[in-house]
């Protein structure tokens, strides 16, 4: 092989090397920064916490010991199990939770609502269902975004947040004294154009499934306020919204919402990322509203937890988030002070989920 057969090779080589890096997709670009700047990973929270949105779908036979490990290492004391399901599998996740780590966990039953609202009936059995789960042990009611989603009534039509069919239930957990944990429609993105112009245009591209028409099964807006006119009517009654309400991108809406009904609460799981894109703004926003703000993750997945801890607690700059298709964007820290910290991670939730072992967090 001579000389020119050579450079025509190594031409040949780095010409479609650099034909093949300039022709990857959005999917695949996802550049490691060259920022230098302080920080680090925060790996344990600053205050014991409670996750109140937390899902072991699997409580009633699984071995907890490797979840409580897991928790141990985050500084996390109690989770809340929204999936406790009813009945008898409430009771074998109880009992199980009993038998091993009676303090560590609690559940929230659950409802099944779809093909039974307008039953002849019903409503009593399920009423008198969720007061047994509780006497059983649930602690609160966690409602599926099937509700105002997917869920038919009888006649096969979809069953809305704020159904007056379904006002024994909200009124009889006001009665009980347990808050109910509701997550109601998704991003209001996954309605919008899929174009360009759409945030969530990743994760509608890789999770086609979550991509809804303006009205499927009703507009976004018209799900929200079903909700909002259910918490309004039901003053009695302590409900805590799941991933802020799906307003963590709008937090002075969020805000007006928050003084308008004062039985409604807020939970972070899901949207830590929208918070750490606006350290300062979403900072002065859990300092106003500190006594409505309650931890939550979603997912149990471990590795996750540090992203939360560290938007709560640093004032670290352009970090990565852990999920590319939630979050193009770097996060920040909001560098809470700790008395509004601890109201976030425990105190709150000690307030409104009952009995809960408050030994287990300072005061």
């Amino acid at each position: 092989m001579n000389i020119k057969q050579l450079i025509f090779i190594s031409f040949t080589f780095l010409f479609t090397s650099f034909v093949i890096a300039q022709d990857i997709s959005f999917e695949d670009y996802n550049p490691k920064s060259t920022l230098v700047v302080p920080g680090k990973i925060i790996n344990r929270a600053k205050f014991p916490f409670i996750d109140v949105h937390g899902h072991q779908y699997k409580m009633s036979t699984q071995d907890l010991t490797p979840v409580i490990k897991a928790m141990d290492t985050l500084n996390m004391q109690i989770m809340v199990n929204l999936s406790g399901r009813t009945g008898n599998d409430l009771k074998k996740s109880v009992r199980n939770i009993n038998e091993h780590y009676p303090n560590r966990f609690v559940v929230f039953a659950n409802i099944n609502f779809n093909k039974n609202v307008g039953k002849k009936g019903w409503i009593e059995k399920a009423v008198s269902q969720l007061e047994l789960d509780v006497k059983n042990g649930a602690r609160g009611l966690k409602v599926y975004k099937s509700l105002g989603l997917r869920d038919k009534d009888t006649q096969g039509e979809r069953v809305a947040i704020n159904d007056a069919r379904l006002d024994p239930i909200w009124a009889k957990c006001g009665e009980l004294g347990i808050p109910v944990l509701i997550h109601a429609a998704d991003p209001k993105s996954f309605w919008d154009d899929f174009n360009g112009d759409n945030e969530r245009w990743l994760e509608l591209k890789t999770h086609p499934r979550r991509k809804r028409s303006d009205t499927n099964p009703a507009p976004w807006e018209q799900i929200i306020a079903e909700q909002h006119s259910m918490f309004k009517k039901h003053s009695k009654t302590i409900f805590i919204n799941a991933h802020m309400g799906w307003y963590a991108n709008d937090l002075g809406k969020l805000g007006a919402l928050l003084d308008e009904i004062p039985n409604m609460n807020v939970g972070i799981a899901a949207i830590i990322a929208e918070l750490g894109r606006q350290p300062r703004f979403a900072k002065k926003f859990f300092i106003k509203y500190q006594d409505r703000i309650l931890f939550g993750k979603d997912s149990w997945k471990p590795k996750e937890f540090p992203t939360y801890f560290r938007v709560l607690e640093s004032d670290d700059e352009y970090f990565p988030y852990h999920k590319k298709y939630h979050a193009f964007w770097p996060m920040y820290g909001m560098d809470l002070p700790d008395d509004v910290l601890k109201k976030v991670y425990y105190k709150n939730a000690l307030r409104i989920v009952p009995g809960l072992d408050k030994s287990l967090f300072p005061n």
